[in-house]
């Protein structure tokens, strides 16, 4: 039997959705530091904390990776959304993205990559392996440190208040503020109390290398 009953069968493709948009920083502040944006990144492995992103080859971003070995993950707020889709169609070959947008590199604590000041949260990465997988190249980096707004963290609990950030997602050429919250992990089993305790809490901090940096 041929595809499956009431769906529509396309060819394979990338239709995996949501995905983050990220603004990746390379490079070296003062020397050559750059942007890209990407959607194609995603956490691999939580101990020890590694994250991959994928590049083309041909893009200058990718050869300032693969020189200097490390990178920042920027996650950015609707606030950013037309600098983050400018970074992703001009080339640092031809433009400092930095400067064209206005945005602040800060050179990271832990690799010296650019981390974007604008950004709510900033990923401090180290790379570990990269594998050419056909159009795009995977970087495997290991996340050495995390850097978040004094807003982004709850001034009670000091755990991660995610919402604060507005952050952004993107489907198939469009970009998305993530809306509605409508649940959290193991609500579908967890007692009353403890979806009520779930329910009032902030977003736990991020446990490997809080406060680093």
């Amino acid at each position: 039997m041929n595809g499956l009953p009431h769906k529509v069968t396309w060819k394979p493709g990338t239709v995996l959705h949501p995905l983050p948009v990220v603004l990746v920083g390379c490079g070296r502040v003062g020397v050559d530091a750059n942007l890209i944006t990407l959607a194609w990144t995603g956490i691999v492995c939580s101990e020890p904390p590694l994250l991959s992103i994928s590049v083309r080859p041909e893009r200058h971003s990718h050869s300032l990776i693969q020189q200097y070995r490390s990178f920042s993950v920027n996650l950015p707020s609707v606030a950013q959304v037309r600098e983050v889709d400018w970074c992703g169609v001009k080339s640092g070959r031809e433009v400092d993205k930095f400067a064209a947008t206005g945005l602040t590199p800060l050179a990271g604590p832990q690799t010296g990559a650019p981390l974007v000041a604008e950004c709510p949260v900033g990923l401090e990465c180290r790379v570990l392996e990269i594998r050419p997988l056909g159009s795009h190249d995977l970087f495997l980096a290991e996340i050495v440190a995390v850097y978040a707004d004094e807003r982004m963290v709850d001034a009670t609990t000091g755990a991660f208040a995610l919402a604060r950030s507005a952050p952004l997602c993107f489907a198939h050429g469009k970009y998305y503020q993530l809306g509605k919250y409508v649940g959290f992990f193991g609500f579908s089993v967890a007692s009353r109390k403890g979806r009520q305790r779930a329910e009032k809490a902030p977003d736990p901090a991020p446990k490997s290398r809080r406060g680093r940096g």
